[in-house]
């Protein structure tokens, strides 16, 4: 496991280590220990999510607000997703800035995503298969959100065909 670069403030591009053969391949995932050494931070992560998307499903942005903020590490088991996290911390050097990155089955990529952060992504295939682990709880009352296509953030998405659900077309513009 290893770091590949830095983006913004706290988040980081990781690449685990990955073996292939002609069996196939074998990944260790997460490393409690390697991650804390790399990224020099304590994770406790509690939850591991999945979600299956069409090509074209957006999800996002999403972030949880206050007591139950959540850091996120999040990879592509299937497929390929526009991955994009964008800083909401006021005191930091990156605050309103956002960072995009493919993460693929292929590239084998994981980004990790601090607390204080809206995240979002983009399915670009069909059945893509996005994993990510939280180190907080889910709260419906603490969640928040951003328009996918709020003009302060110009995000550069790669498609022009996009699919929200009904909440996620109801989110707010940024207003801070």
């Amino acid at each position: 496991m290893k770091i590949i670069e830095q983006v913004l403030t706290d988040s980081y591009v990781i690449k685990p280590d990955f073996y292939t053969d002609d069996r196939g391949y074998f990944s260790e995932s997460f490393n409690k220990k390697k991650f804390e050494q790399i990224c020099g931070k304590q994770i406790n992560f509690v939850q591991d999510n999945i979600s299956k998307s069409s090509k074209g499903v957006l999800r996002g942005f999403h972030f949880q607000k206050g007591d139950y903020a959540q850091s996120k590490l999040v990879k592509v088991v299937k497929g390929r997703v526009f991955d994009v996290a964008v800083d909401l911390r006021p005191n930091s050097k990156t605050f309103k800035k956002w960072h995009g990155i493919e993460l693929s089955e292929d590239n084998q990529l994981q980004f990790f995503i601090p607390k204080g952060f809206a995240h979002a992504f983009l399915s670009l295939e069909d059945n893509t298969i996005f994993e990510y682990k939280v180190d907080n709880y889910y709260s419906k009352d603490n969640e928040g959100g951003l328009i996918w296509n709020d003009n302060q953030l110009s995000v550069n998405w790669p498609l022009k065909k996009i699919i929200l659900s009904e909440k996620d077309l109801q989110l707010p513009r940024l207003d801070f």
